[in-house]
């Protein structure tokens, strides 16, 4: 077994990217990428702060600097060096960033969860979207990468919003049968949403893109509840980990009522 040398990084922020060609790592506020069979390095950016979070895009053309403390994400471009992006949440602040599904939109999460933006780099529009909820499990893309599903928080209620990830418009609004949503995630086929309530309720339910409610599935009443689900690539089974350390394996459309 060989090693390599070692390499300075901070917080822990080294990340390949998807097509396993780079990896990137920070040091301090330096963005610093490797080729990943020579670990020469391609590329060395500067930021305007300490880098806390770094991610890329979908197509591994394009990498993300968040500094969470200023409010400020930059994006540079892995093929043309000279071009950057400087997005500035200003006085809104920043408490979390990501790459929509087509690597040319990135969704900034404002401070207390008050909003998030939609950012184009290609056109340099904006869009706002109101009332995310905070929760770990809020936002999930569907496998297609047309749609985006939004967990809500509105008047003491929960609510699902799916956007079109073309267009950024609201496709579908409905209200969720949950006491305090927790999480959702798309099955594989993009055809149904899962969404599932906090550790107090042991609830799961499955939605369709327009809204309806086909299934519910609760273990038992009195005791905790899911931590966390994972679909099989058939979207034929779900398995569902709480947090009482037991996994349920489920069978769609017959396990559940």
């Amino acid at each position: 077994m060989n090693f390599s040398e070692l390499f300075r990084q901070s917080h822990q922020l080294c990340r390949y990217s998807l097509d396993g060609k780079y990896l990137a790592s920070a040091v301090d506020y330096r963005l610093v990428i490797r080729d990943v069979e020579t670990l020469q390095i391609q590329q060395l950016f500067s930021c305007l702060d300490a880098i806390q979070h770094i991610e890329w895009s979908p197509d591994s053309l394009f990498i993300l600097c968040g500094m969470f403390k200023r409010g400020i994400v930059q994006v540079w471009s892995i093929e043309n060096p000279d071009w950057h992006c400087k997005v500035d949440e200003g006085s809104a602040g920043l408490c979390a960033v990501r790459w929509a599904p087509d690597g040319r939109h990135i969704l900034t999460t404002a401070d207390f969860n008050l909003r998030i933006t939609v950012w184009s780099l290609l056109t340099k529009s904006v869009s706002y979207i109101r009332y995310p909820k905070q929760c770990e499990k809020g936002i999930d893309f569907s496998n297609t990468g047309k749609y985006m599903a939004l967990a809500e928080r509105r008047d003491c209620k929960d609510y699902i919003s799916i956007f079109s990830c073309e267009t950024w418009s609201l496709v579908r609004h409905f209200e969720t049968e949950t006491d305090d949503l927790d999480g959702l995630q798309w099955s594989p086929d993009s055809r149904v949403l899962c969404v599932w309530d906090s550790c107090l309720t042991y609830q799961l339910l499955l939605y369709s893109v327009d809204g309806r409610c086909l299934a519910r599935y609760s273990a038992y009443q009195w005791a905790l509840g899911i931590k966390t689900v994972a679909w099989a690539p058939s979207s034929q089974f779900l398995a569902i980990g709480s947090y009482d350390e037991k996994v349920s394996t489920v069978l769609y459309m017959t396990s559940f009522h």
